[in-house]
């Protein structure tokens, strides 16, 4: 059962039946012994990055539709909320969803400022809060909290990737080319500034120039002017949603002939919206449609066959939160009342991800492998991004050893 909790007291239901007044009054111990787990499934769903939230929501809904609607054997229902990338408006449901329809978990999060806003409402009630995608480096290192996983990684991580990749060349036109000098361009957030000090941590080159915008500009042409006057081998960037389909698509009309390595710039998500412009370039990433295992092949097809598009790796870290929760609940035999058993069995991680073998670090993020993608077409005209190779194997984030993880 799924329902969508848009605003403070309003809900609309997106399947199943409605929950009766009854249900939500059921006394702790009643709930306890016989209630459904519910989880509240947080996701940007409305404005110019609502993309991004529905394939987080496609994704975690489709895995729990192949487990049946069960977590760990007890039925299970989502309340999908959606934070409209206001913190305010993020932080009233969230509350809502956990002293009034008192979820069990908080999954989800596209955004960082969104995270950094529900964290704490979240993690002081011990409700267990796992991020599908945000990753900022401070939950990652001194603010890491007992209560709190990502099935995703840090912020930096998949910049890091790229800034590895530039030194050692990417092939364009036949050729590989080795980056030497470039110039960063993301949003001025905290996403937007791990994201440059991610590209930068490993970049050997020389960074010609640091250009960051406002999380609302849709015309870039002041800034790919700028960006060619300093002549760079390599453009890095960092667009999201909405941000980087006006980006690829300026960039392509202003006649540039400079490699463009990003993350989350070109995805499954804006791939559709940006077309032939985003083919041929560059990202980082954990994960990608072609990545050869039988967990990930299963994923695509039935998305694909489910919501009738690409899935990105917002829907398949929603979709591998589905099954962690699942053995977790199941590790801890439904009893969700012991908070130092379930954390146990969620770091446990014993469950098949679309990535391939997985495992929590001491931060309680993934320690993973990281890849370099580019955008290529399908023989049915599709976009997505292929897997070219490996860059970084069994990689824990840089923050990990500042975590001093608190007992409780």
């Amino acid at each position: 059962m799924t329902q969508i909790l848009n605003g403070f007291g309003r809900r609309a239901l997106l399947g199943g039946a409605a929950l009766g007044t009854g249900a939500l009054a059921m006394p702790p111990v009643l709930r306890a012994q016989g209630a459904p787990v519910r989880i509240g499934l947080v996701a940007v769903l409305t404005g110019p990055q609502a993309a991004l939230g529905t394939h987080l929501r496609d994704g975690f809904q489709l895995g729990m539709r192949h487990l049946e609607n069960r977590l760990g054997g007890r039925a299970a229902e989502v309340l999908v909320i959606d934070d409209e990338l206001r913190p305010d408006a993020a932080v009233t449901k969230v509350r809502a969803a956990l002293e009034r329809d008192r979820c069990d978990f908080i999954v989800g999060v596209v955004f960082s400022n969104i995270l950094a806003a529900i964290i704490r409402p979240v993690t002081e009630t011990q409700t267990f809060l796992i991020s599908t995608n945000a990753g900022p480096s401070p939950i990652a290192g001194r603010g890491c909290s007992p209560f709190f996983f990502a099935t995703s990684y840090v912020n930096d991580q998949n910049h890091a990737v790229l800034g590895a990749a530039a030194n050692d060349g990417v092939e364009v036109g036949g050729q590989n080319r080795v980056i030497r000098r470039a110039v960063i361009i993301t949003p001025n957030y905290q996403a937007g500034r791990d994201a440059a000090a991610g590209f930068k941590s490993t970049f050997r080159g020389e960074v010609l120039d640091e250009i960051y915008v406002p999380l609302t500009t849709t015309d870039f042409s002041a800034e790919l002017a700028q960006i060619a006057a300093r002549r760079p081998e390599g453009i890095y960037t960092f667009m999201p949603g909405g941000l980087g389909v006006q980006f690829v698509r300026q960039y392509r009309q202003a006649g540039l002939n400079i490699p463009v390595l990003s993350a989350f710039t070109v995805d499954e998500a804006v791939l559709p919206a940006q077309g032939e412009s985003a083919l041929g370039l560059f990202t980082g990433t954990t994960w990608t449609p072609t990545l050869p295992n039988e967990q990930n092949a299963r994923f695509v097809r039935d998305f694909e066959g489910q919501f009738g598009y690409v899935p990105a790796s917002y829907a398949a870290h929603a979709y591998d939160s589905a099954f962690l929760l699942d053995s977790a609940v199941r590790r801890v035999g439904g009893n969700l009342a012991d908070k130092a058993a379930l954390r146990t069995a969620i770091r446990a991680a014993e469950f098949r991800s679309v990535r391939g073998p997985f495992r929590f670090g001491a931060n309680h993020f993934p320690v993973q492998d990281f890849w370099l993608a580019r955008v290529g077409r399908r023989p049915d005209g599709k976009s997505q991004t292929e897997h070219l190779r490996k860059v970084f194997e069994n990689a824990t984030d840089p923050f990990a050893a500042e975590c001093r993880m608190p007992a409780g």
